[in-house]
């Protein structure tokens, strides 16, 4: 039971700092490849404008799992997203090829993928390895999911 209580306070001291980062009026850097800022919460709501991996944003307030942010160069656009898109910690994106990592591949690193782990996988000979190329190229737009799931009758859940 002592250990289960332990677990418990680290998780909560975990997502306390991970919250802590994201404060109203701080600095955070994009840390996903690509985001749209959102007019609103909500999964649908239209997009305001598109940053990329690295930008720097201001942080305008916090609404549970969701930042809204304003960018902080050219011209600044402002729009909600999700907080895993966000990081405290300076990002620099690279051009890749053989003096550094591509900007896909430091988020994907920073969120706990590296090479090691790639290599433990595409080792495994029961996974195709391909596939998971295959699926990361295909492009859904916003419009064609909804479109999905509007025909097929699916709950669009909380927006």
């Amino acid at each position: 039971m002592r250990k289960v209580v332990v677990v418990f306070c680290m998780c909560f001291c975990a997502a306390a700092v991970l919250q802590a980062q994201a404060i109203k009026g701080g600095t955070m850097y994009v840390a996903a490849k690509s985001i749209d800022l959102k007019s609103s919460t909500g999964f649908f709501a239209s997009s305001r404008g598109k940053l990329q991996y690295g930008a720097a944003v201001m942080v305008l307030q916090i609404n549970g799992k969701w930042a809204e942010v304003r960018s902080s160069a050219g011209s600044p656009v402002s729009g909600w997203t999700a907080t895993a898109n966000l990081s405290a910690k300076r990002v620099i994106a690279s051009g890749g090829g053989a003096t550094g990592a591509t900007a896909n591949e430091v988020a994907l690193a920073g969120k706990g993928f590296n090479q090691e782990i790639e290599n433990a996988y595409k080792s495994d000979s029961h996974l195709n390895y391909a596939d998971v190329d295959i699926t990361e190229a295909q492009n859904v737009s916003q419009q064609e999911l909804y479109d999905f799931i509007v025909e097929g009758r699916l709950s669009l859940g909380n927006q």
